[in-house]
């Protein structure tokens, strides 16, 4: 009998926490562990209408050998987008059509974006390679996140909107 009562109590400390990630796995809720945002709680929201500057949102990296090296390097975990890639929380800085410059930092349409400064190495040292700027494609987007450590398109340039999943939206979040 207490042999049962402790099976049940044990099943349940794993059981519950497992039932309660997959329920708000699918209701879009994210626990974010990178340095891009504030660590903790996201959630996925549908947007509403097009995507626009400025819109954080959650997308997934294309599966190439520029994301599967950034994954190697640690630089991105492990997911459900394709390659077995985690999304990205990033903000969207620039659109089809736009022009980006790399210098000292990123320019848009000659306005340089703030917080943009492109880092010669990781935070391990590694030497780490900019994207060579241009136009944004059709059906691309330029993504920025201000944080230092961010891996973002100043490093992997523009990828394909097609992999947006909807706004990114904090509920319990904290700077690290």
């Amino acid at each position: 009998m207490i042999r049962r009562r402790r099976i049940a109590i044990v099943a349940s400390l794993v059981f519950i926490p497992v039932i309660l990630f997959g329920a708000g796995y699918g209701v879009g809720f994210r626990v974010n562990l990178t340095p891009s945002y504030p660590l903790g709680l996201w959630r996925i929201e549908a947007l509403r209408g097009e995507v626009r500057v400025g819109d954080r949102i959650f997308i997934c990296p294309p599966p190439s050998v520029v994301f599967r090296r950034a994954r190697d390097r640690g630089y991105l975990r492990r997911g459900l987008c394709p390659g077995w890639q985690s999304p990205l929380i990033k903000t969207v800085a620039a659109l089809p059509a736009q022009t980006i410059g790399i210098g000292a930092a990123v320019t848009i349409d000659g306005r340089e974006l703030p917080h943009s400064e492109i880092q010669p190495a990781d935070g391990s040292g590694r030497p780490l390679a900019s994207y060579a700027g241009g136009v944004v494609p059709s059906g691309f987007l330029f993504l920025h996140s201000p944080f230092r450590g961010s891996y973002d398109s100043r490093y992997f340039g523009p990828i394909p909107a097609a992999g947006v999943l909807g706004l990114a939206t904090p509920i319990l979040t904290f700077a690290p």
